[in-house]
């Protein structure tokens, strides 16, 4: 999952928001230098990795787009399933989307000293050119994937993905709301994490 359903599955906690948000910028064990509700929220970010990355749901759509990206497909599908929960947003949460994401835009600000140096470097452009209000559109979606390989390992293939995005849009939407409803679950049970939605 990319940034804004790690977010949303984070629940109400802030320090567990700030944890999943940074969690691929702690490795290994270094997760405990954090105070415990931000090591949960690091835990949490690695589960949520995981069931995604295992979810038959998951493997379904990742190949759709594995002809071109191959062992980087999971990272689309991670940045369409943001799209699919941004643009149906009402359906996961009484909370505009636009306060959802101010408000976390503010603990980032306010949780500035605790964030890793890198995560500190990017924060500023997130805000600034309103990355995660961005997933709504498809043209937010190609603007992500057109930018991530100027500063990642992804490959180009931004006209590719956006075509079978919107060739296959239904059924991808489809395969999202199967998955969100499955990671859901298993993140309020397992996990104990009280996730306020609808």
């Amino acid at each position: 999952m990319n940034f804004l359903a790690h977010i949303y599955l984070s629940g109400e906690n802030e320090e567990v928001k700030i944890g999943n948000f940074i969690g691929d910028y702690v490795k290994g064990k270094a997760f405990h230098i954090y105070p415990d509700n931000i090591k949960k929220g690091i835990l949490l970010h690695r589960f949520i990795d995981s069931f995604t990355d295992h979810s038959t749901h998951t493997i379904d759509a990742k190949q759709l787009f594995a002809s071109k990206y191959r062992k980087y497909a999971g990272i689309v599908i991670d940045i369409v399933y943001d799209h699919f929960l941004a643009s149906n947003w009402s359906k996961y949460s009484f909370e505009p989307l636009e306060d959802f994401i101010a408000n976390f835009h503010d603990l980032l600000l306010r949780s500035n000293e605790m964030l890793p140096k890198e995560v500190q470097d990017f924060v500023p452009k997130l805000i600034q050119n309103e990355r995660l209000y961005s997933y709504r559109e498809i043209g937010g979606i190609w603007s992500v994937l057109k930018t991530m390989p100027k500063y990642t390992t992804l490959p180009d293939h931004t006209d590719f993905a956006i075509e079978t995005l919107k060739n296959n849009y239904e059924f991808l939407k489809q395969n999202f709301f199967l998955f969100f409803s499955d990671i859901i679950y298993y993140i309020k049970t397992v996990h104990n994490i009280d996730i306020k939605g609808i």
